[in-house]
Protein backbone atom coordinates (compact mmCIF):
# COMPACT_ATOMS: atom_id res chain seq x y z
CA UNK A 1 0.00 0.00 0.00
CA UNK A 2 1.32 3.43 -0.95
CA UNK A 3 1.63 5.74 2.04
CA UNK A 4 0.46 9.33 2.12
CA UNK A 5 4.04 10.66 2.12
CA UNK A 6 5.05 8.52 -0.83
CA UNK A 7 1.94 9.49 -2.78
CA UNK A 8 2.64 13.16 -2.08
CA UNK A 9 6.13 12.78 -3.53
CA UNK A 10 4.80 11.00 -6.60
CA UNK A 11 2.11 13.62 -7.12
CA UNK A 12 4.73 16.34 -6.87
CA UNK A 13 6.79 14.58 -9.55
CA UNK A 14 3.76 14.22 -11.83
CA UNK A 15 2.91 17.89 -11.45
CA UNK A 16 6.44 18.89 -12.38
CA UNK A 17 6.62 16.54 -15.39
CA UNK A 18 3.28 17.84 -16.66
CA UNK A 19 4.68 21.37 -16.97
CA UNK A 20 6.22 22.76 -20.13
CA UNK A 21 9.69 22.61 -18.65
CA UNK A 22 12.37 24.77 -20.24
CA UNK A 23 15.22 23.62 -18.03
CA UNK A 24 18.41 22.57 -19.83
CA UNK A 25 19.88 19.35 -18.45
CA UNK A 26 22.72 17.00 -19.29
CA UNK A 27 21.62 14.57 -22.01
CA UNK A 28 23.19 11.29 -20.87
CA UNK A 29 24.16 11.96 -17.25
CA UNK A 30 21.31 11.04 -14.95
CA UNK A 31 19.58 13.81 -13.01
CA UNK A 32 16.64 13.41 -10.63
CA UNK A 33 13.08 14.02 -11.75
CA UNK A 34 13.04 17.30 -9.82
CA UNK A 35 14.88 18.71 -6.82
CA UNK A 36 17.95 17.42 -5.00
CA UNK A 37 19.84 14.14 -5.48
CA UNK A 38 22.99 12.72 -3.95
CA UNK A 39 24.36 9.15 -3.53
CA UNK A 40 23.42 6.53 -6.12
CA UNK A 41 21.47 3.71 -4.46
CA UNK A 42 20.22 0.30 -5.47
CA UNK A 43 22.26 0.06 -8.68
CA UNK A 44 20.94 -3.24 -9.98
CA UNK A 45 19.51 -5.21 -12.87
CA UNK A 46 15.96 -6.42 -12.48
CA UNK A 47 13.88 -8.20 -15.13
CA UNK A 48 16.40 -7.34 -17.86
CA UNK A 49 16.38 -3.61 -17.04
CA UNK A 50 18.94 -1.51 -15.22
CA UNK A 51 17.62 0.28 -12.15
CA UNK A 52 19.27 3.17 -10.37
CA UNK A 53 17.82 4.71 -7.24
CA UNK A 54 19.30 7.73 -5.49
CA UNK A 55 19.11 9.89 -2.40
CA UNK A 56 16.38 12.36 -3.24
CA UNK A 57 14.59 15.40 -1.89
CA UNK A 58 12.05 16.29 -4.59
CA UNK A 59 10.63 19.41 -2.98
CA UNK A 60 13.67 21.70 -3.34
CA UNK A 61 17.27 21.80 -4.54
CA UNK A 62 18.74 21.39 -1.07
CA UNK A 63 19.29 18.35 1.13
CA UNK A 64 16.20 17.43 3.15
CA UNK A 65 14.33 14.37 4.46
CA UNK A 66 15.71 11.65 2.25
CA UNK A 67 13.53 9.71 -0.17
CA UNK A 68 14.65 7.25 -2.85
CA UNK A 69 14.28 8.56 -6.39
CA UNK A 70 14.20 6.02 -9.20
CA UNK A 71 15.19 5.76 -12.88
CA UNK A 72 15.60 2.88 -15.31
CA UNK A 73 17.60 2.27 -18.47
CA UNK A 74 18.10 -0.37 -21.13
CA UNK A 75 21.70 0.65 -21.87
CA UNK A 76 22.90 2.85 -18.96
CA UNK A 77 22.95 5.88 -21.28
CA UNK A 78 19.32 6.83 -21.88
CA UNK A 79 17.35 6.99 -18.64
CA UNK A 80 13.62 6.99 -17.94
CA UNK A 81 12.16 8.50 -14.77
CA UNK A 82 10.12 6.19 -12.54
CA UNK A 83 7.95 7.18 -9.57
CA UNK A 84 9.62 7.89 -6.25
CA UNK A 85 10.31 4.50 -4.65
CA UNK A 86 10.68 5.19 -0.91
CA UNK A 87 9.59 7.95 1.45
CA UNK A 88 10.33 8.44 5.18
CA UNK A 89 6.86 7.28 6.23
CA UNK A 90 7.45 4.89 9.16
CA UNK A 91 8.39 5.66 12.76
CA UNK A 92 11.75 3.94 12.34
CA UNK A 93 12.67 5.93 9.18
CA UNK A 94 10.80 9.17 9.88
CA UNK A 95 14.02 11.19 9.58
CA UNK A 96 15.16 9.70 6.32
CA UNK A 97 15.58 6.70 4.05
CA UNK A 98 19.35 6.84 3.62
CA UNK A 99 21.57 5.06 1.12
CA UNK A 100 21.55 1.38 0.29
CA UNK A 101 21.49 -1.22 -2.45
CA UNK A 102 19.24 -3.67 -4.30
CA UNK A 103 19.14 -7.23 -5.56
CA UNK A 104 16.77 -9.50 -7.46
CA UNK A 105 15.52 -12.34 -5.27
CA UNK A 106 15.22 -15.93 -6.43
CA UNK A 107 11.43 -15.65 -6.44
CA UNK A 108 11.54 -12.79 -8.97
CA UNK A 109 10.92 -9.90 -6.58
CA UNK A 110 13.15 -6.84 -6.25
CA UNK A 111 14.61 -6.18 -2.81
CA UNK A 112 15.79 -2.76 -1.64
CA UNK A 113 18.01 -2.54 1.43
CA UNK A 114 18.33 0.93 2.94
CA UNK A 115 19.30 2.75 6.11
CA UNK A 116 16.46 4.08 8.25
CA UNK A 117 17.10 7.18 10.34
CA UNK A 118 15.26 8.04 13.53
CA UNK A 119 16.21 10.83 15.90
CA UNK A 120 16.07 9.87 19.58
CA UNK A 121 16.92 11.68 22.77
CA UNK A 122 19.61 9.87 24.71
CA UNK A 123 19.91 9.74 28.49
CA UNK A 124 22.27 12.73 28.42
CA UNK A 125 19.51 14.84 26.83
CA UNK A 126 21.20 15.02 23.42
CA UNK A 127 19.13 14.11 20.35
CA UNK A 128 21.07 11.81 18.04
CA UNK A 129 20.45 9.88 14.83
CA UNK A 130 19.91 6.14 15.15
CA UNK A 131 20.64 4.37 11.88
CA UNK A 132 19.48 0.81 11.16
CA UNK A 133 19.16 -1.39 8.09
CA UNK A 134 15.73 -2.01 6.56
CA UNK A 135 14.12 -3.77 3.61
CA UNK A 136 11.45 -2.99 1.05
CA UNK A 137 10.36 -5.55 -1.54
CA UNK A 138 8.53 -4.88 -4.78
CA UNK A 139 7.99 -5.30 -8.49
CA UNK A 140 10.29 -2.65 -9.95
CA UNK A 141 7.85 0.23 -9.38
CA UNK A 142 6.07 -0.22 -6.06
CA UNK A 143 7.84 -1.41 -2.92
CA UNK A 144 6.48 -2.44 0.47
CA UNK A 145 8.56 -2.18 3.62
CA UNK A 146 8.75 -5.47 5.49
CA UNK A 147 7.03 -5.84 8.85
CA UNK A 148 10.24 -7.01 10.55
CA UNK A 149 12.09 -3.73 9.93
CA UNK A 150 14.67 -2.87 11.01
CA UNK A 151 16.19 -6.23 10.03
CA UNK A 152 19.68 -5.21 11.23
CA UNK A 153 19.25 -3.04 14.29
CA UNK A 154 21.73 -1.16 16.43
CA UNK A 155 21.48 -4.07 18.91
CA UNK A 156 23.42 -6.11 16.34
CA UNK A 157 26.44 -3.80 16.28
CA UNK A 158 29.39 -5.49 18.02
CA UNK A 159 29.88 -4.23 21.56
CA UNK A 160 32.00 -1.15 22.00
CA UNK A 161 31.41 0.28 18.52
CA UNK A 162 29.48 3.44 17.70
CA UNK A 163 25.67 3.15 17.72
CA UNK A 164 24.97 6.18 15.52
CA UNK A 165 27.12 5.90 12.37
CA UNK A 166 25.77 2.65 10.94
CA UNK A 167 24.56 2.89 7.35
CA UNK A 168 24.85 2.35 3.58
CA UNK A 169 24.19 -1.41 3.33
CA UNK A 170 25.50 -3.15 0.24
CA UNK A 171 23.73 -6.49 -0.28
CA UNK A 172 25.53 -9.20 -2.25
CA UNK A 173 24.66 -12.86 -2.79
CA UNK A 174 27.51 -15.36 -2.89
CA UNK A 175 26.54 -18.97 -3.52
CA UNK A 176 23.47 -19.52 -1.32
CA UNK A 177 24.16 -16.79 1.25
CA UNK A 178 23.32 -13.10 1.30
CA UNK A 179 25.86 -10.71 2.76
CA UNK A 180 25.36 -7.13 3.91
CA UNK A 181 28.34 -4.76 4.08
CA UNK A 182 27.58 -1.68 6.21
CA UNK A 183 29.74 1.15 7.48
CA UNK A 184 30.26 1.79 11.16
CA UNK A 185 32.57 3.81 13.39
CA UNK A 186 35.22 1.99 15.43
CA UNK A 187 35.91 3.13 19.02
CA UNK A 188 38.98 4.99 17.72
CA UNK A 189 36.62 7.21 15.70
CA UNK A 190 37.51 5.86 12.28
CA UNK A 191 35.53 3.89 9.73
CA UNK A 192 35.09 0.16 9.41
CA UNK A 193 33.01 -2.28 7.35
CA UNK A 194 30.76 -4.66 9.28
CA UNK A 195 29.59 -7.81 7.47
CA UNK A 196 26.31 -9.57 8.20
CA UNK A 197 24.97 -12.76 6.63
CA UNK A 198 21.56 -14.30 5.94
CA UNK A 199 20.08 -17.29 4.15
CA UNK A 200 16.82 -15.53 3.24
CA UNK A 201 17.80 -11.80 3.21
CA UNK A 202 15.34 -11.25 6.09
CA UNK A 203 17.01 -12.71 9.20
CA UNK A 204 20.59 -11.55 9.70
CA UNK A 205 23.52 -12.23 12.00
CA UNK A 206 26.91 -10.57 12.41
CA UNK A 207 29.84 -12.23 10.64
CA UNK A 208 33.01 -10.12 10.84
CA UNK A 209 34.76 -6.79 10.35
CA UNK A 210 36.02 -6.86 6.78
CA UNK A 211 38.43 -3.90 6.99
CA UNK A 212 38.85 -0.65 8.86
CA UNK A 213 40.61 2.67 8.45
CA UNK A 214 42.68 2.84 11.66
CA UNK A 215 42.52 6.60 10.99
CA UNK A 216 44.88 6.05 8.06
CA UNK A 217 42.38 6.09 5.17
CA UNK A 218 40.16 8.98 6.22
CA UNK A 219 37.90 8.85 9.26
CA UNK A 220 34.32 7.68 8.84
CA UNK A 221 33.81 5.58 5.69
CA UNK A 222 30.62 5.64 3.61
CA UNK A 223 29.00 3.72 0.73
CA UNK A 224 30.92 0.42 0.59
CA UNK A 225 31.01 -1.97 -2.35
CA UNK A 226 32.90 -5.25 -2.67
CA UNK A 227 33.73 -7.32 -5.75
CA UNK A 228 36.40 -9.26 -7.62
CA UNK A 229 38.40 -8.06 -10.61
CA UNK A 230 40.36 -10.95 -12.09
CA UNK A 231 42.49 -12.32 -9.24
CA UNK A 232 42.10 -9.28 -7.00
CA UNK A 233 39.40 -8.17 -4.59
CA UNK A 234 38.28 -4.57 -4.47
CA UNK A 235 36.55 -2.76 -1.62
CA UNK A 236 35.17 0.69 -2.47
CA UNK A 237 34.87 3.20 0.36
CA UNK A 238 34.03 6.91 0.46
CA UNK A 239 35.99 8.41 3.37
CA UNK A 240 35.27 11.72 5.03
CA UNK A 241 37.85 13.90 6.77
CA UNK A 242 40.72 12.50 4.74
CA UNK A 243 44.15 13.96 5.40
CA UNK A 244 46.00 15.01 2.25
CA UNK A 245 48.92 12.74 1.42
CA UNK A 246 51.36 13.18 -1.43
CA UNK A 247 50.17 14.55 -4.76
CA UNK A 248 47.11 12.41 -5.39
CA UNK A 249 45.27 11.95 -2.08
CA UNK A 250 43.44 15.18 -1.40
CA UNK A 251 42.01 16.34 1.93
CA UNK A 252 38.29 16.16 2.57
CA UNK A 253 35.79 13.80 0.91
CA UNK A 254 37.24 11.00 -1.20
CA UNK A 255 36.58 7.69 -2.93
CA UNK A 256 39.12 4.87 -2.87
CA UNK A 257 39.62 1.47 -4.39
CA UNK A 258 41.08 -0.67 -1.61
CA UNK A 259 42.74 -3.44 -3.60
CA UNK A 260 43.60 -6.75 -1.95
CA UNK A 261 43.45 -10.49 -2.17
CA UNK A 262 42.10 -13.48 -0.28
CA UNK A 263 41.17 -17.09 -0.90
CA UNK A 264 37.62 -17.14 0.46
CA UNK A 265 34.81 -14.69 -0.30
CA UNK A 266 35.23 -12.72 2.93
CA UNK A 267 39.02 -12.95 3.07
CA UNK A 268 40.34 -9.48 2.32
CA UNK A 269 43.99 -8.61 2.80
CA UNK A 270 44.44 -5.04 1.68
CA UNK A 271 47.48 -4.33 -0.49
CA UNK A 272 46.89 -0.90 -1.98
CA UNK A 273 44.85 2.29 -1.61
CA UNK A 274 44.02 3.86 -4.98
CA UNK A 275 42.10 7.13 -5.45
CA UNK A 276 39.18 6.45 -7.79
CA UNK A 277 38.72 9.90 -9.31
CA UNK A 278 41.10 12.82 -9.00
CA UNK A 279 38.65 15.56 -9.92
CA UNK A 280 36.67 17.60 -7.37
CA UNK A 281 33.25 16.09 -8.15
CA UNK A 282 32.98 12.35 -7.46
CA UNK A 283 31.54 10.51 -4.44
CA UNK A 284 29.63 7.44 -3.23
CA UNK A 285 30.43 5.05 -6.08
CA UNK A 286 28.37 1.89 -6.63
CA UNK A 287 28.95 -0.95 -9.09
CA UNK A 288 27.02 -3.61 -10.94
CA UNK A 289 27.99 -6.72 -12.89
CA UNK A 290 26.41 -6.61 -16.35
CA UNK A 291 25.06 -9.75 -18.06
CA UNK A 292 28.14 -9.86 -20.31
CA UNK A 293 30.49 -9.83 -17.31
CA UNK A 294 31.58 -6.18 -17.13
CA UNK A 295 31.99 -4.49 -13.76
CA UNK A 296 30.39 -1.04 -14.19
CA UNK A 297 30.61 1.83 -11.70
CA UNK A 298 28.58 5.02 -11.28
CA UNK A 299 28.92 7.82 -8.72
CA UNK A 300 27.48 11.13 -7.57
CA UNK A 301 29.13 13.91 -9.56
CA UNK A 302 29.37 16.36 -6.70
CA UNK A 303 31.38 17.12 -3.58
CA UNK A 304 29.86 17.78 -0.15
CA UNK A 305 32.15 20.80 0.21
CA UNK A 306 30.33 22.62 -2.63
CA UNK A 307 26.73 21.48 -2.18
CA UNK A 308 25.42 24.94 -1.31
CA UNK A 309 26.80 26.67 -4.39
CA UNK A 310 24.45 27.42 -7.29
CA UNK A 311 21.69 25.09 -6.14
CA UNK A 312 18.84 27.05 -7.66
CA UNK A 313 20.23 27.61 -11.16
CA UNK A 314 18.07 24.76 -12.49
CA UNK A 315 14.94 22.77 -11.60
CA UNK A 316 17.23 19.96 -10.43
CA UNK A 317 20.39 19.78 -8.37
CA UNK A 318 23.30 17.53 -9.23
CA UNK A 319 23.90 14.59 -11.51
CA UNK A 320 25.56 11.21 -11.72
CA UNK A 321 28.79 10.42 -13.55
CA UNK A 322 28.83 8.48 -16.76
CA UNK A 323 28.88 4.74 -15.95
CA UNK A 324 32.41 3.39 -16.22
CA UNK A 325 33.80 -0.06 -16.98
CA UNK A 326 36.44 -1.29 -14.53
CA UNK A 327 39.41 -3.48 -15.35
CA UNK A 328 42.57 -4.27 -13.41
CA UNK A 329 46.12 -4.35 -14.74
CA UNK A 330 49.11 -5.09 -12.55
CA UNK A 331 47.08 -4.35 -9.42
CA UNK A 332 45.81 -0.98 -10.67
CA UNK A 333 42.12 -0.39 -11.45
CA UNK A 334 41.46 1.27 -14.81
CA UNK A 335 38.16 2.90 -15.74
CA UNK A 336 36.69 3.90 -19.10
CA UNK A 337 33.24 5.14 -20.21
CA UNK A 338 30.90 2.25 -20.96
CA UNK A 339 31.06 1.05 -24.55
CA UNK A 340 27.34 1.78 -25.08
CA UNK A 341 28.20 5.47 -25.38
CA UNK A 342 29.77 4.73 -28.77
CA UNK A 343 26.32 3.91 -30.16
CA UNK A 344 25.44 7.62 -29.98
CA UNK A 345 28.48 8.97 -31.81
CA UNK A 346 28.09 10.94 -35.03
CA UNK A 347 29.91 13.60 -37.08
CA UNK A 348 33.43 12.25 -36.75
CA UNK A 349 36.19 14.86 -37.02
CA UNK A 350 39.90 13.99 -37.23
CA UNK A 351 43.01 16.14 -37.04
CA UNK A 352 46.71 15.32 -37.09
CA UNK A 353 48.78 18.49 -36.81
CA UNK A 354 51.10 20.63 -34.73
CA UNK A 355 49.85 22.89 -31.93
CA UNK A 356 51.66 26.03 -30.83
CA UNK A 357 49.76 29.32 -30.71
CA UNK A 358 46.16 29.17 -29.51
CA UNK A 359 43.92 27.81 -32.23
CA UNK A 360 40.57 26.21 -32.85
CA UNK A 361 40.59 23.15 -35.05
CA UNK A 362 37.92 22.96 -37.74
CA UNK A 363 34.84 21.09 -36.55
CA UNK A 364 36.08 20.80 -32.97
CA UNK A 365 33.59 22.54 -30.71
CA UNK A 366 30.48 21.72 -28.70
CA UNK A 367 29.21 20.85 -25.25
CA UNK A 368 28.04 17.26 -25.87
CA UNK A 369 31.14 15.51 -27.17
CA UNK A 370 33.37 12.44 -26.95
CA UNK A 371 36.91 13.45 -27.90
CA UNK A 372 40.22 11.61 -27.69
CA UNK A 373 43.71 12.73 -28.58
CA UNK A 374 47.37 11.83 -28.22
CA UNK A 375 50.15 14.33 -27.62
CA UNK A 376 53.82 13.96 -28.44
CA UNK A 377 56.82 16.28 -28.69
CA UNK A 378 57.83 17.85 -31.99
CA UNK A 379 61.35 18.41 -30.66
CA UNK A 380 62.41 15.51 -28.46
CA UNK A 381 64.48 17.89 -26.32
CA UNK A 382 61.64 20.29 -25.51
CA UNK A 383 58.96 19.61 -22.91
CA UNK A 384 55.70 21.50 -23.11
CA UNK A 385 52.87 23.20 -21.24
CA UNK A 386 49.72 22.32 -23.19
CA UNK A 387 46.37 24.00 -22.55
CA UNK A 388 42.97 22.97 -23.84
CA UNK A 389 40.12 25.42 -23.24
CA UNK A 390 36.57 24.07 -23.21
CA UNK A 391 33.10 25.65 -22.94
CA UNK A 392 34.75 28.82 -24.17
CA UNK A 393 33.49 32.15 -25.41
CA UNK A 394 34.59 35.75 -24.84
CA UNK A 395 33.62 35.52 -21.16
CA UNK A 396 34.01 31.90 -20.02
CA UNK A 397 36.40 28.98 -20.31
CA UNK A 398 37.38 25.83 -18.44
CA UNK A 399 40.99 24.73 -18.84
CA UNK A 400 42.72 21.36 -18.92
CA UNK A 401 46.46 21.97 -18.52
CA UNK A 402 49.10 19.31 -19.17
CA UNK A 403 52.63 20.02 -17.98
CA UNK A 404 55.11 17.50 -19.40
CA UNK A 405 57.94 19.04 -17.36
CA UNK A 406 56.25 18.42 -14.03
CA UNK A 407 54.18 15.49 -15.33
CA UNK A 408 50.89 16.88 -14.05
CA UNK A 409 47.35 17.54 -15.26
CA UNK A 410 45.27 20.40 -13.91
CA UNK A 411 41.54 21.03 -14.16
CA UNK A 412 40.74 24.72 -13.77
CA UNK A 413 37.18 26.07 -13.66
CA UNK A 414 37.96 29.46 -12.16
CA UNK A 415 36.66 31.19 -15.30
CA UNK A 416 33.74 28.86 -15.93
CA UNK A 417 31.18 31.13 -14.31
CA UNK A 418 31.61 29.53 -10.90
CA UNK A 419 31.20 32.25 -8.27
CA UNK A 420 33.03 30.48 -5.45
CA UNK A 421 36.70 29.63 -5.03
CA UNK A 422 36.23 26.29 -3.27
CA UNK A 423 37.60 23.38 -5.31
CA UNK A 424 37.93 25.53 -8.44
CA UNK A 425 41.23 23.83 -9.36
CA UNK A 426 42.55 20.29 -9.04
CA UNK A 427 46.04 19.18 -10.10
CA UNK A 428 47.47 15.66 -9.95
CA UNK A 429 50.45 13.67 -11.29
CA UNK A 430 50.12 11.65 -14.51
CA UNK A 431 52.34 9.33 -16.52
CA UNK A 432 54.03 11.11 -19.41
CA UNK A 433 56.80 9.09 -21.04
CA UNK A 434 58.97 10.93 -23.57
CA UNK A 435 56.29 13.59 -23.79
CA UNK A 436 53.58 11.15 -24.90
CA UNK A 437 50.10 11.21 -23.39
CA UNK A 438 46.60 9.92 -24.21
CA UNK A 439 43.49 11.80 -23.12
CA UNK A 440 39.77 11.17 -23.55
CA UNK A 441 37.32 13.96 -22.78
CA UNK A 442 33.59 13.44 -22.25
CA UNK A 443 31.39 16.54 -22.02
CA UNK A 444 27.64 16.62 -21.44
CA UNK A 445 26.64 20.28 -21.25
CA UNK A 446 27.51 20.86 -17.59
CA UNK A 447 29.80 17.90 -16.94
CA UNK A 448 33.44 17.27 -17.78
CA UNK A 449 35.12 13.90 -17.33
CA UNK A 450 38.72 13.25 -18.31
CA UNK A 451 40.31 9.81 -18.71
CA UNK A 452 44.10 9.67 -18.84
CA UNK A 453 46.18 7.01 -20.60
CA UNK A 454 43.37 4.56 -21.40
CA UNK A 455 41.68 5.10 -18.04
CA UNK A 456 44.63 4.67 -15.70
CA UNK A 457 43.36 7.86 -14.08
CA UNK A 458 40.07 9.75 -14.23
CA UNK A 459 38.90 13.16 -13.10
CA UNK A 460 35.37 14.60 -12.93
CA UNK A 461 34.33 18.23 -12.73
CA UNK A 462 31.00 20.05 -12.99
CA UNK A 463 30.83 23.34 -14.83
CA UNK A 464 27.91 25.76 -14.69
CA UNK A 465 28.84 27.69 -17.81
CA UNK A 466 26.17 29.21 -20.05
CA UNK A 467 25.30 26.60 -22.66
CA UNK A 468 26.09 28.96 -25.54
CA UNK A 469 29.80 28.87 -24.67
CA UNK A 470 30.86 25.94 -26.85
CA UNK A 471 34.32 26.85 -28.18
CA UNK A 472 37.34 24.57 -27.83
CA UNK A 473 40.91 25.76 -28.37
CA UNK A 474 44.40 24.31 -28.01
CA UNK A 475 47.79 25.92 -27.38
CA UNK A 476 51.25 25.01 -26.16
CA UNK A 477 54.38 26.88 -25.14
CA UNK A 478 56.43 24.47 -27.27
CA UNK A 479 55.26 22.78 -30.45
CA UNK A 480 53.46 19.48 -29.91
CA UNK A 481 51.95 16.91 -32.25
CA UNK A 482 48.28 16.16 -31.72
CA UNK A 483 46.33 13.25 -33.19
CA UNK A 484 42.67 13.90 -32.42
CA UNK A 485 39.31 12.32 -33.07
CA UNK A 486 36.09 13.97 -31.95
CA UNK A 487 32.44 12.90 -32.08
CA UNK A 488 29.22 14.66 -31.36
CA UNK A 489 26.75 12.63 -29.28
CA UNK A 490 23.13 12.63 -30.40
CA UNK A 491 19.72 10.92 -30.13
CA UNK A 492 19.96 11.13 -26.35
CA UNK A 493 16.74 12.87 -25.34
Amino acid sequence: MISKKLQEARDYEKKYLAKDNKDIRPLFHLTGTVGWINDPNGFSRYKDTYHLFYQYHPYCNHWGPMHWGHSTSEDLIKWEYQPCALAPDEDYDQDGCFSGSAIELDDGRHLLMYTSVEKRQDSDGVVRDYQQQCLAIGDGIDYEKVSSNPVISTDMIPAGNDLHDFRDPKIIKNNDTYYCFAINRHPDGSGQILVYESKDAISWKFNKVLDRSDNQVGRIWECPDYFELDDKKVLIVSPQETEGKGDNIFPGFNNFFLVGEGKEFLDFNRQAVQPIDLGPDFYAAQTILTPDGRRVMIAWMQNWETVNFGNDAHDYYSTMTIPRELKIKEGHVYQTPIKELENYRKCEVKHSCEIFEEQQLAGVSGRVIDMSFELSKVDSEKDYLFTMKLAKNDRYETRVIIDSRRKTLKLDRRNSGMRYSALSEREFPIDIVDGKLKLRVIMDRFTLEVFVNDGKQAASMKIDTDITADGITFQSDEKVNIDLIKFELSDLN
